[in-house]
């Protein structure tokens, strides 16, 4: 194809193009016309239809404030229901219902407020109105009902149960309160059998009743009637606990009623007291605490006042009696009841500690405190008065056979039972900070048995007999010894101290041989004798005259039965001691006699009536002296 005929088409394309653009905009021409027709139109319809629309717009807001008008009306007709439904339960009682008529009070209360923060209605002030007044009544139905119910479950607790409730090591035997040992006569120590053991708390109200008691508290506080509630409970419950006590056999006891009391029966009250401050403390103030929780949960402003109200009075009992007791006037017997005492109020501090914690109960909680520092001191005083006494024991009494004198078993068995509270008196030391408690118990004991010696050593000098007073130091000295060497006094005297001791023993055994036989053994010698009649004997005798020979035995006879007689009657209690002294007068007297009547018995034998002089032979003389000692009754009995 040519150039020429390219370009021909080309003009014919282009021209087509043209008027299909010149097409395309006397349409588009077209429709501008009409769509701005259709605009003047529209605006014209709308400007119709204005009117219509607002009627429509204020029917639908008609419609909603109707709707929201029946909703508002059906709530209050619903609040009226409800109250009208709570009312008939109310005026019903909660006898029949208890459960149903809380719900009721709750309900009351809460179209109470519904209509309180709806002023605007017409009957709100009224509706209110007459509300609280059903809740005032409803709430005095509630008062009478808490009552009725914590009466009627709460009972005194029977002893046998509260005694139940503590495991074995801590029940107190059966006529064992105010019990004393044989041996002593101090009442045994309670903690020797004691192990710790855990108490089972009393059910002073039955389960099932304290979810009741509980919401019925609450509504109470709740309706402001807290005070009411709290003298209810107060009084009903303190009332039931003193009552317990009163069954246990508490009792109020002045410092008079002490003073005057035997002490005997006051022993056997103290005795009790300290099982009665277990059971009131582990026991029945532990159940009171536990019960006040429960019923008052979620009251900590009434929990603690009312526990602290509700055993005020009981408490106060208890501890006025130990302070009659502390207060009293002092004597060494009533040392070990107060160690008793100090110690139970030592082991239950940290519970008393933990159940009066609270301020309301501050001032029992130091009473308590004040009582036991109280007992300390007044057992720390009771210590020198024992001292003192033991220094100044004016029995004139004498032991007449030269044994243990009472005093020395009476001071070796108070020591010893000391020595029982060791625990406690350390205790009781550091209630003082008088420094370390093994020392102070050591210097303690120290004086008590320096005191002891020294009043047995005014009470030898009774005897008229040097021999027997020597015997009655020896026998004593010899009984504290072997009294500390068997108890826990050992480890704190030391054994310098024991050692020290038996030398004395000996000392007084020494002089004991001294003085009874010196001059007897004199008899038996023939040193210094003047020749005589008797002339020179081939057995050695030389020197020595018949007759002096014959009064050498007569005089050996008279003395050595007079000694017979009167030693036998004394007593050695201790065997070993006794075995000991008489083998060591033996040694002595036996080889004497042995070899006198060996170098005499020609000079007499040969005479007339030899059995007049030599009236025992060696072996008499050694059964003899097995008797001495033995405590025998004569029936002349010689000094």
């Amino acid at each position: 194809m040519g150039v020429p005929q390219a370009m021909e088409i080309l003009r014919e394309r282009a021209e087509s193009i043209r008027e299909s653009l010149h097409k395309s905009q006397t349409i588009t021409d077209s429709m501008v016309a009409i769509l701005g027709s259709f605009d003047h139109r529209l605006s014209a319809l709308e400007t119709a239809m204005r009117p219509t629309q607002i009627r429509t717009h204020s029917i639908r807001r008609a419609h909603e404030n109707i709707d929201k008008t029946l909703k508002a009306a059906e709530v209050i007709l619903g609040q009226f229901d409800l109250s009208r439904k709570a009312e008939a339960k109310i005026l019903r009682g909660p006898h029949e219902d208890l459960e149903s008529y809380l719900e009721a009070i709750d309900q009351l209360r809460s179209t109470a407020n519904f209509f309180k923060s709806n002023k605007s209605f017409k009957s709100s002030d009224g509706v209110v109105n007459h509300a609280n007044n059903l809740l005032a009544k409803a709430i005095s139905k509630l008062e009478d009902e808490f009552r009725q119910i914590l009466t009627n479950h709460s009972k005194p607790m029977e002893p046998d149960l509260l005694i139940d409730c503590l495991p074995n090591s801590l029940r107190p035997s059966s006529g064992s309160s105010g019990n004393q040992s044989e041996a002593s006569g101090k009442p045994e120590h309670p903690s020797k059998t004691l192990d710790a053991g855990v108490c089972k708390p009393p059910t002073l109200i039955p389960p099932r009743v304290l979810p009741l008691l509980h919401d019925l508290a609450q509504q109470m506080v709740q309706a402001g009637h807290q005070q009411q509630l709290f003298r209810t409970y107060r009084d009903t419950r303190a009332s039931v606990l003193e009552q317990s006590l009163r069954k246990l056999g508490v009792e109020k006891l002045s410092k008079d009623d002490a003073q005057r009391m035997q002490w005997e029966v006051l022993e056997a009250k103290i005795g009790n007291w300290i099982h009665y401050m277990r059971i009131a403390v582990k026991l029945l103030f532990a159940g009171e605490k536990k019960l006040c929780d429960q019923v008052f949960d979620g009251v900590d402003s009434l929990r603690d006042q009312i526990f602290a109200e509700v055993t005020a009075n009981s408490m106060a009992l208890l501890l006025s009696f130990g302070e009659a007791v502390a207060k009293g006037k002092r004597s060494p017997e009533k040392l070990f009841v107060l160690l008793d005492m100090y110690e139970i109020l030592r082991e239950l501090h940290p519970e008393i500690t933990d159940l009066f914690g609270s301020k309301a109960c501050t001032e029992m909680r130091e009473y308590a405190s004040s009582l036991t520092k109280r007992l300390a001191q007044t057992a720390q005083e009771t210590f020198g008065d024992f001292e003192e006494a033991v220094e100044k024991d004016a029995t004139k009494t004498a032991v007449q056979d030269g044994t243990v004198h009472p005093l020395t078993s009476y001071v070796i068995n108070y020591v010893k039972f000391l020595f029982d509270y060791q625990s406690t008196l350390r205790q009781l030391f550091q209630e003082f900070n008088e420094g370390e408690a093994d020392a102070q118990l050591a210097a303690l004991t120290t004086r008590i048995m320096s005191a002891l010696q020294s009043n047995l050593d005014g009470k030898s000098k009774q005897y008229k007999d040097p021999a027997l007073t020597q015997l009655f130091l020896m026998n004593n000295i010899h009984y504290i010894v072997r009294s500390v060497r068997r108890s826990e006094a050992k480890d704190l005297l030391g054994d310098d101290w024991v050692q020290i001791h038996r030398r004395i023993v000996q000392q007084h055994a020494n002089q004991y041989k001294r003085i009874s036989w010196a001059k007897i053994l004199q008899c038996l010698t023939v040193q210094g004798a003047s020749g005589g009649a008797g002339g020179m004997g081939s057995d050695g005798t030389s020197g020595i005259s018949r007759a002096m020979v014959k009064d050498r035995f007569k005089t050996f006879n008279v003395q050595f039965e007079e000694l017979y007689l009167r030693q036998s009657q004394w007593t050695v209690p201790d065997s070993e001691l006794r075995e000991s002294l008489r083998l060591a007068v033996a040694e002595v007297v036996l080889p004497a006699y042995r070899s006198f009547i060996k170098r005499c018995r020609p000079l007499i034998e040969n005479g007339k009536n030899p059995m007049k002089y030599i009236r025992f032979s060696v072996e008499d003389i050694e059964r003899m002296l097995n008797e001495f000692f033995e405590g025998k009754t004569w029936s002349e009995p010689k000094r």
